[in-house]
């Protein structure tokens, strides 16, 4: 029964924004003026808050510096999505069990196991950011996340939104989780993506 339940979970409001910033994508002007906010800080996307501020004044504007950065900047990553990405990814993984959703230690195992990225390069990238600040993370995913969705790999982007917006306070369990999850996959064991240590951050009705 619990099974079940968990199957058909509701989407997060992850996944609600997320579904939000592909839509908004669908025209070309938006997508632009959000891909133009690509690794800088909430303070430096005048173009984005058309379009953002709405949506966080309805859902999740808690005024936390690291949080609406995390929003700011999956949106510009969304945006930037090779044409490829944008036709053949689909929009969300809601409904999925979470704890089971890939990371973004599973896309860059599955970015070596498919040759789009070494293997030094992916640890290299996993070891830097795993001692990195919140925002020497954002200044540095846009690069690798063009690697990954250049190369076909497919990234939660809901799942990526909810580890920024925790990783000032979660960091190293955050990375941990990455890392565990990048070894599964780059060795060929990818049958628990996320592990289990996803459901120890708090819920998002208990931010």
């Amino acid at each position: 029964m619990t099974d079940s339940v968990a199957a058909v979970a509701p989407p997060t409001k992850y996944d609600r924004f997320v579904a939000e910033v592909h839509r908004l994508c669908q025209d070309n002007r938006t997508r632009a003026e959000l891909r133009r906010g690509l690794g800088l800080p909430v303070e430096r996307c005048n173009y984005m808050h058309r379009y953002l501020v709405p949506w966080l004044r309805d859902h999740d504007d808690q005024g936390y510096g690291d949080v609406r950065r995390a929003y700011y900047g999956v949106a510009s990553l969304i945006a930037a999505r090779p044409r490829s990405a944008r036709q053949g990814e689909p929009e969300t993984a809601a409904g999925s069990v979470w704890h089971q959703r890939p990371n973004l230690g599973t896309s860059l195992g599955h970015a070596v196991t498919k040759d789009v990225l070494k293997p030094n390069t992916a640890e290299s990238a996993l070891h830097l950011m795993s001692r990195q600040s919140s925002d020497a993370v954002h200044r540095g995913l846009p690069a690798l996340i063009a690697q990954l969705t250049g190369g076909g790999i497919t990234v939660d982007w809901a799942v990526l939104l909810k580890d920024m917006s925790w990783w000032a306070q979660d960091r190293d369990r955050i990375a941990t989780r990455w890392l565990d999850s990048y070894f599964r996959t780059a060795t060929g064991d990818d049958t628990n993506p996320g592990t289990d240590a996803d459901t120890d951050l708090p819920e998002e009705n208990e931010r």
